[in-house]
């Protein structure tokens, strides 16, 4: 996984809320156990006409104007299903950082596994970045994930993260790395319990 430590970025607005997994990736193009592939069809009923497969001018990830590595939705983003896909078309697609009011659980611990960051924010500043990003596209966002804060347009709010996913987002770590980060610690543990028990 990338390394996740400052990320400065214009961002894309997407006001709905209760984004639900299904309109994230739809069911029917859960047919692979591959991470990639999957940003093609994110929001695929949203960005493209079911029928004739054409994109929808009016959907934001269609508009040239709108681009970055930060989405900023509206309340209770990722609800629904619990498929860890939603994540990986997300990242797919090229975004680092999910802003919103609420994230439901079970996507917040999928995008956090996939090194995606869900910024949870109030619902005054979320609403204050859609209004400038909307007024001003280039408009740029950063989030400092060492500090846990998020700041746009001078204004600054904190958010949680837990310590354990901070340091894997810090560091491009997923689980498996992260023990492997540890081997030595570990070495020394287990010769310290032999020593001990002998």
């Amino acid at each position: 996984m990338q390394k996740l430590v400052i990320i400065k970025s214009s961002a894309v607005p997407l006001p709905a809320e209760n984004i639900d997994t299904d309109q994230i990736i739809p069911a029917r193009f859960l047919k692979s156990i591959d991470r990639k592939g999957f940003g093609e069809n994110l929001f695929r009923d949203w960005r493209f006409n079911i029928h004739t497969g054409e994109p929808n001018p009016d959907f934001v990830l269609n508009n040239p104007k709108f681009s970055g590595e930060i989405l900023v939705a509206g309340n209770n983003f990722g609800c629904g299903s619990s498929r860890e896909h939603a994540a990986w078309s997300l990242t797919d697609y090229g975004f680092k950082v999910i802003v919103s009011s609420y994230f439901a659980d079970i996507f917040k611990g999928n995008a956090l596994n996939n090194g995606l960051l869900p910024v949870k924010v109030s619902e005054g500043f979320l609403k204050d970045i859609l209004k400038g990003i909307n007024e001003n596209p280039e408009s740029e966002i950063v989030v400092d994930v060492e500090h846990q804060t998020i700041s746009y347009n001078g204004v600054t709010e904190s958010f949680e993260l837990d310590s354990y996913k901070k340091i894997c987002l810090l560091n491009g770590y997923d689980d498996i790395d992260f023990l492997i980060s540890k081997k030595q610690v570990i070495k020394e543990f287990e010769l310290k319990t032999q020593t001990t028990n002998a």
